[in-house]
């Protein structure tokens, strides 16, 4: 891991931090494991735009990744590490002792050559996928299940983890990245270690143009638009703006939007930190 800071020949590259990407061991996906992904530039199925600043960007191809690790009792070899343009992790290959090839989430300090396997008891090691109820207690742990067989949800992200921090009948208790600590079925699937790319948090663009490679538009603030467009526009010069609050009037900062009866709040034992 680790990132570099460049010379400043150009204004652009000022203050622009990249990724070495010193994990990463090939460029070329494996053709089998790619799937078309076509760019909406923010609009729906009628060509209407529903998500505004949205548009452009480079050409992607979809990575199809296992985040079920379904396949038991059989152990897998760690072939490449790579880039996957759809996410801030990086990806693996793996191929499987009955030659199966899959792509999963990349976890730190794994290596080609290492072997990795899922099952319901095996060794709690780096990359190893199994049951959170045979999982010993304070494990670092990622991509988590909240439906056993849905597939991992939750610590998918770049640098991110869980820790199982106890078992209470067929729940376990998880403290999340967001610092919430809450109950998720104990017969979901979790992977053991840190996700990959930790250092993608010191990444710097450094260029207004970055963003646009990346499909993003540039953003217009509420106070820079008139009354009609938002309720922080208008007002002479910059007198203006008022408390902080979305197009839709919903207040930015300290307002609640979460449902009272959302189902699962009552696995939530406590929550994240503000």
């Amino acid at each position: 891991m680790g990132v570099r800071k460049l010379k400043p020949t150009t204004p652009g590259q000022r203050f622009r931090v990249v990724n070495a990407f010193e994990e990463l061991t090939t460029d070329k996906p494996e053709k089998s494991l790619l799937a078309p992904k076509k760019s909406t530039g923010g609009r729906n199925n009628l060509g209407r735009r529903t998500m505004r600043y949205r548009g452009g960007g480079h050409k992607r191809r979809y990575r199809i990744i296992d985040f079920r690790r379904d396949k038991f009792g059989i152990p897998a070899t760690v072939k490449t590490i790579e880039y996957d343009p759809n996410r801030s992790a990086f990806i693996a290959l793996v191929v499987y002792a009955d030659g199966e090839k899959r792509y999963i989430i990349a976890p730190n300090e794994i290596k080609v050559g290492d072997q990795i396997i899922s099952g319901e008891k095996v060794p709690a090691e780096i990359g190893n996928a199994m049951p959170m109820k045979n999982i010993p207690l304070g494990a670092i742990i990622h991509n988590i299940e909240l439906k056993p067989g849905k597939g991992g949800q939750l610590a998918r992200s770049a640098g991110t983890f869980a820790q199982l921090m106890a078992k209470e009948g067929k729940y376990v208790v998880i403290k999340l990245p967001s610092g919430e600590t809450r109950l998720v079925l104990a017969d979901g699937m979790a992977t053991i270690g840190v996700v990959s790319n930790s250092d993608h948090q010191l990444v710097m663009s450094g260029k207004a143009g970055r963003s646009r490679w990346l499909g993003r538009r540039p953003r217009t603030r509420g106070v820079a638009m008139n009354p009609v467009d938002h309720p922080m526009g208008g007002g002479e010069g910059k007198a203006s703006g008022g408390h902080p609050r979305s197009r839709k009037g919903i207040p930015a900062k300290g307002y609640k939007t979460r449902n009272r009866k959302k189902y699962s709040n009552k696995f939530i034992l406590e929550r994240r930190k503000k």
